[in-house]
């Protein structure tokens, strides 16, 4: 069986979908695996790394010719889709609410997609949720970009001549991007406070050393552990709340996002002119309109003295570490296709199959994006 991975074509993509360890391990399973040239530039990952593991080099589009599997980190391109064989399993990050013009021309190619973005949220799947392994990333690299940009220090300091009063630093919303932020942001030495519209997430605040700050609202958990949206009632409890609050904070960090909606605003135009100037706001649900409207995609925006950071792929800022991540959730998540023989079972039956399966014969297939 013969694995492709084509370069990303995406502006500004500097992941890749395998690693050199994550080629060993495939090779060492017997499988076939070609890397197009250049494919690990932005990981720092030579074509001699990829050789050494055991990877055939291929130029252009051509690696993926007669490939079973392509592993991608995002939406390939035309030219590969054109160059695929029909049939071949595609896995990758497909951005399924994005652009539906494109999931066509994936399921038009004749390939297999899987959106890795659509793991279910169960025990077994941990291991290949690419979601939680990039935000966590994207956490950790929100405090650090903010700290930069920030003009003070983060942690009190005791000095002969007078004492640094710590940064407070408030995280919004708490998922895995939350939680490493809040986590980094302590070790930081900052005075860390957090909020969430699920109450469940107190807990894992608290047990990080962070305040939890929570308005009287129902609960707004989901059976899958993601966030749903608010009534318009409690979406003015939680706006007020937020608001009081972010006034007296120097940095704030906005991770809010809700599957198949625009991110909801919770930094408002008033909430950033009420900060103190200095202070600094990173949006991470920029690519999706944005927790503030005044961020915008890859852009520093100073309004009225606040920095508000809309660096997209934070991750990506960290593809040393990312690629590693990213590579082995698609090889844990292509172990439960592969049979003893080394080639290919798929059994269509299989929750996760089922859950992240969006293209199949030339068509979208998926519940939730299949033609009406």
């Amino acid at each position: 069986m013969k694995i492709a991975v084509p370069a990303e074509s995406v502006s500004g993509e500097s992941r890749a979908a395998v690693s050199a360890e994550a080629v060993k391990a495939y090779v060492k399973k017997g499988l076939a695996v070609a890397v197009q040239s250049g494919a690990g530039q932005g990981s720092n990952i030579s074509d001699d790394d990829y050789k050494a593991a055991g990877a055939a080099i291929a130029k252009g589009v051509d690696v993926v010719k007669d490939a079973d599997v392509i592993l991608s980190v995002r939406r390939p391109s035309d030219a590969v889709l054109k160059a695929a064989k029909k049939g071949a399993v595609l896995l990758a990050g497909l951005e399924p609410y994005g652009e539906r013009k494109g999931l066509e021309a994936i399921a038009k190619s004749g390939v297999t997609a899987f959106a890795m973005e659509l793991m279910p949220r169960i025990t077994r799947a941990q291991s290949m949720d690419i979601l939680s392994s990039q935000a966590n990333l994207a956490g950790y690299k929100a405090v650090i970009d903010a700290s930069a940009h920030f003009g003070r220090a983060m942690p009190m300091m005791m000095t002969a001549a007078g004492t640094v009063a710590a940064a407070k630093v408030f995280i919004m919303g708490v998922g895995v991007a939350g939680l490493q932020a809040i986590a980094t942001a302590r070790r930081l030495g900052a005075i860390v406070s957090a909020t969430d519209v699920r109450k469940a997430t107190e807990e894992q605040v608290k047990s990080l050393g962070a305040k939890f700050v929570f308005a009287d609202v129902a609960d707004a958990a989901t059976s899958g552990g993601y966030a749903k949206e608010l009534s318009a009632e409690d979406k003015a409890k939680q706006a007020k709340l937020v608001a009081d609050h972010v006034k007296t904070q120097d940095i704030v960090i906005t991770t809010a996002l809700i599957p198949g909606r625009p991110a909801p605003v919770l930094i408002t135009k008033e909430m950033v002119e009420s900060m103190k100037p200095g202070s600094v706001i990173v949006d991470l649900a920029v690519e999706r309109g944005g927790n503030c409207p005044l961020s915008k995609p890859d852009e520093i925006v100073v309004h009225k003295g606040v920095s508000i950071i809309g660096t997209l792929n934070l991750a990506g800022k960290l593809a040393g570490n990312a690629t590693p991540l990213f590579a082995k959730n698609l090889s844990n998540f292509l172990d439960t296709m592969v049979g003893k023989d080394g080639n290919l079972a798929i059994n269509f039956d299989d929750e996760l199959i089922k859950g992240t399966l969006i293209a199949k014969d030339g068509a979208l297939v998926h519940p939730m994006f299949a033609a009406k």
